[in-house]
């Protein structure tokens, strides 16, 4: 788990010494992606390198295993040509190749467990580095959500302490008090000039004049009713 504490260690710092400048959020955290992923690719290139050390070990160790399979086919060879003084030496010379073969297989296997460990440190790594890119996503709508929410209640207040709002309202009254002013001048206008009294005037005048010339049609109707009575009562006669 070393890879891993030095990774922590790395961001950690970075993290403190943003924090401490005060950064903008988004850029803060963008920038703290771009370190972790560049923190990620000096991590792969340490296991990279811990794999090619196992690799060189694993052909130690086989390369050896060959070398002792090749003298123990050499001191098969000597036994059959009946030089045991050779086939002695070959496997003397196998012993050796075999405990060499086996103290690479120990480093092998120490490597292999320490590679295997690194590969989990560096999956958990890149889980961590996805999990923080997303929530590098969510915290930028969230820091963008509040900004615009603070520049409101900035606007509000800044509206507030001018009394912008008293402004429409000391507005509103003064409208209202023109077209006060408007009606009341209109009226005192109609009242001074007597067209009200007169147009009353030029309505009882027309009024007679209707009734006038009603009652004489009436009383010119009745005029011929009775000069066709009288006609009729002298016909009879």
């Amino acid at each position: 788990m070393g890879l891993f504490s030095r990774f922590k260690r790395a961001v950690k710092s970075n993290i403190n010494d943003m924090i401490s400048r005060a950064e903008n959020p988004e850029k803060m955290l963008n920038q703290l992606i771009v370190e972790m992923n560049e923190q990620l690719i000096e991590s792969k290139k340490t296991v990279a390198a811990a794999i090619a050390d196992e690799k060189k070990l694993e052909r130690q160790m086989a390369m050896n295993r060959e070398q002792a399979t090749e003298w123990e086919r050499k001191a098969v060879v000597a036994v059959k040509a009946g030089e045991d003084d050779m086939a002695k030496e070959a496997l003397l010379r196998k012993q050796e190749y075999d405990n060499t073969a086996r103290q690479y297989q120990a480093q092998w296997q120490a490597q292999h467990e320490s590679v295997e460990q690194l590969k989990g440190s560096l999956r958990q790594l890149q889980q961590k580095i996805e999990e923080a890119q997303r929530k590098k996503n969510l915290l930028i709508a969230r820091a963008k959500r509040a900004e615009a929410q603070k520049r409101m209640q900035q606007t509000m207040s800044s509206m507030v302490d001018t009394s912008a709002f008293e402004v429409f309202d000391r507005m509103a009254e003064k409208v209202e008090q023109i077209e006060a002013e408007v009606d009341a001048m209109r009226e005192i206008e109609s009242s001074s000039t007597g067209d009200s009294l007169e147009r009353q005037f030029q309505a009882l005048e027309a009024s007679d004049s209707t009734a006038d010339k009603l009652l004489e049609d009436l009383k010119a109707k009745m005029a011929q009713l009775e000069d066709k009575t009288d006609k009729s009562d002298k016909t009879e006669s």
